[in-house]
């Protein structure tokens, strides 16, 4: 077999390439697009998040809450006049519209949080946290900031943790600038 008659499926002077289960070449990632920094950057940020997750999530279970009524919870009573709207606290939280409704829905039977009405617009409502809903936070917050303590904010400098915090931010207002809406309201 000449050079030119080459079957597609040795293709050795094209070493990103490999062969497909149908026997034609398919794109092969680099060794260098493997070990670029940037997929390691991302995959250490997911990896980080997923380990602090696991982590917290057991203890918000032993305060009978989910992370995500911690999180509504926690931004509720973070937020001046302590309630949001519905639409920007589904921005805040990585939920859907639907998801912040049922969210609400268990914190208010539980009387954690309470809806309030617009008064500028019949069809918007608040999320507001209500003295139950701050007791319950206030009992879950000591061991959840000895948890974040623990195996977060003690594993670095003081310097490392303000460029941390910089870095975090900057990076979250590019991919959700929604995420502070109605946080000055």
């Amino acid at each position: 077999m000449t050079a030119h008659a080459r079957s597609p499926r040795a293709a050795p002077d094209r070493p990103d390439r490999r062969d497909g289960p149908d026997g034609l070449d398919e794109p092969r990632p680099t060794r260098s697009r493997l070990t670029d920094p940037r997929i390691t950057a991302v995959g250490l940020l997911i990896e980080t998040v997923g380990g602090l997750s696991a982590r917290l999530a057991t203890q918000y279970a032993e305060h009978d809450l989910s992370s995500a009524e911690f999180e509504v919870l926690l931004r509720l009573a973070r937020t001046p006049g302590q309630k949001l709207r519905m639409s920007d606290l589904a921005a805040q939280t990585q939920l859907t519209t639907s998801g912040i409704t049922r969210v609400v829905d268990r914190l208010e039977r539980d009387r954690l949080v309470e809806r309030r009405a617009c008064p500028t617009d019949r069809r918007g409502s608040f999320a507001a946290i209500t003295k139950a809903g701050l007791a319950r936070l206030d009992a879950v917050l000591p061991g959840h900031l000895d948890l974040v303590e623990k195996w977060f904010t003690s594993q670095l400098s003081p310097a490392e943790l303000d460029a941390l915090l910089r870095s975090l931010r900057t990076v979250r207002d590019a991919v959700r600038p929604e995420a502070t809406a109605g946080a000055g309201s």
